[in-house]
């Protein structure tokens, strides 16, 4: 086969008219560069929000596809949310120095740890999604999925006070609600029962009350699986169903010692 029909056969079966990676790698530098404005001391505001208007109505130029969707609107009510969001993520943020031990310092929170940095890049996807512009929120969370490990579906809901220790293996699904001063470890699951497309306009993840605990690697599934208020939920749990407020739920595996003594 020569060289033109190599090409001919490649551009044939290039079928997506819209596929420009430049999308993403355009996200990524928008991502960055709103997580300064928000957080960086000597980044400047003001500046930067005229930068970062700029790079977002070039990502809705890469990422609107349907004319009649005003994409056009979206920075304007977004940028209002701003202060609010970081409102929110400073709270974030004291939560998780007031619940960890190892913490140093709350600059250390901000820098250090992929709990915070996952759930400061999803509240900011949130909004987009929730105003109606779902592509660049999800690839937002995905990049922050890649550089922590921590997988939040943009389309989540999540309240006050939210803590993620460890971070590395957490999955929560796009239905899922958390309400206020939650805290989850490494590897927890929050998920659906099962996949499958026509359930895509449906509660397929659980609901954590208030003031739950959930220890590594708890996997907690179903759109009606509701885990209640003031609970803890201990490492390796299965759950596929409620649980009541005030709740202690854990996992006993059996566990046999090998010794010299018994071989």
């Amino acid at each position: 086969m020569d060289h033109t029909s190599i090409v001919e056969k490649i551009i044939k079966h290039k079928k997506q008219p819209n596929l420009r990676y430049r999308l993403k790698e355009d996200v990524e530098t928008f991502t960055n560069l709103l997580f300064y404005t928000l957080f960086d001391i000597d980044t400047p505001v003001s500046e930067n929000l005229m930068e970062l208007q700029a790079q977002f109505n070039n990502l809705v130029d890469l990422a609107c596809w349907e004319s009649e969707r005003p994409c056009k609107k979206v920075w304007a009510n977004y940028v209002e949310k701003l202060p609010e969001i970081l409102e929110r993520l400073n709270l974030d943020a004291e939560a998780t120095v007031n619940c960890d031990p190892a913490s140093l310092s709350i600059e250390e929170v901000y820098m250090a740890y992929p709990g915070f940095y996952a759930i400061a890049i999803y509240r900011l996807a949130h909004e987009l999604y929730k105003i109606g512009f779902p592509l660049v929120p999800r690839l937002m969370t995905e990049y922050a999925h890649r550089q922590t490990g921590v997988d939040i579906n943009p389309g989540a809901t999540i309240g006050n006070s939210f803590h993620i220790d460890h971070g590395t293996g957490v999955v929560i699904g796009e239905t899922a609600i958390i309400k206020d001063h939650v805290k989850i470890y490494q590897g927890v699951t929050l998920g659906g029962l099962y996949v499958a497309k026509h359930l895509q306009k449906t509660k397929r993840h659980p609901t954590i009350e208030d003031n739950v605990t959930i220890y590594a690697n708890a996997t907690i599934l179903g759109g009606e699986t509701i885990i209640g208020a003031n609970s803890v939920i201990g490492g390796n749990a299965w759950l596929t169903a409620s649980v009541p407020p005030h709740s202690t739920v854990f996992h006993s595996p059996e566990i046999k010692i090998k010794t010299a003594s018994n071989v």
